[in-house]
Formats: C-alpha cells, structure tokens, sequence
C-alpha cells in the first residue's frame, strides 16, 4: 500500500495542501485537494481506493467515500464500490490554482438570501 503525501513535486495545478474543500452548492461532490497528477485509473486499476476505500481508511487517514458508492441505483447494497461509481474523476475534480478561462457569476445559495434545508 502507497504510503506518505501523494503530492507530485513541481505539479502545475493542484494546491498541495490536502485540506478538505467547502463546497458551493449542496451534493457538489467534493474536490481532490491533492495532485492525482500519475494516478492509474482504468478498469484494472484505481489508485484513489488504495486510500478512500470503506476498509483502507483507518490505516491511510483519508476520507471514507460515501457509503452511496456501495449501492446499486436500486439503493441494495454491495460488498464493493459500484461499477457506476468506480471512476472517481467522473464527478470529483482536483482542487486547482488557476484563471478562470470565462468569467464566473456563481453565486451561492446564502448569498441570494435563500436559507439550507433545515437551518431555520
């Protein structure tokens, strides 16, 4: 099993610092706060369980994946990850330091003046 930071040295992008990211919007799937710059992903191979899987988790520190990983789109649970939710970078992105390529006007929820579901 990889041990230690999986940070690439002299990556141009990703923010190395392996905090957890707020999200903007609720369900956004969180980001990757750390380089997957050589990370194997393909059918045989996914680098991002050797950490993130419900077992591995203890001994890597990293995050558990959500429990929604395991079910099916009937909601019956598997042993493993799902095949549907087998390649992370379908939805989870790298945290990166960069221009914006298009101008933004996102605006959060809260700064519309709209209130989460059960903060009232």
């Amino acid at each position: 099993m990889p041990t230690g930071p999986f940070n690439q040295a002299g990556s141009r992008w990703a923010t190395h610092d392996d905090a957890r990211k707020e999200r903007a919007y609720p369900d956004q799937p969180p980001v990757i706060p750390h380089s997957i710059e050589g990370y194997q992903l393909s059918v045989n191979t996914n680098r991002c369980l050797s950490c993130h899987k419900r077992e591995l988790t203890q001994e890597s520190g990293a995050p558990m994946i959500s429990v929604t990983h395991y079910m099916t789109r009937e909601g019956q649970m598997l042993a493993d990850v799902s095949p549907r939710r087998y390649f992370c970078t379908a939805c989870h992105v790298p945290q990166a330091d960069v221009r914006p390529l298009v101008g933004n006007t996102f605006r959060d929820m809260s700064e519309m003046g709209v209130s989460q579901a059960g903060s009232e």
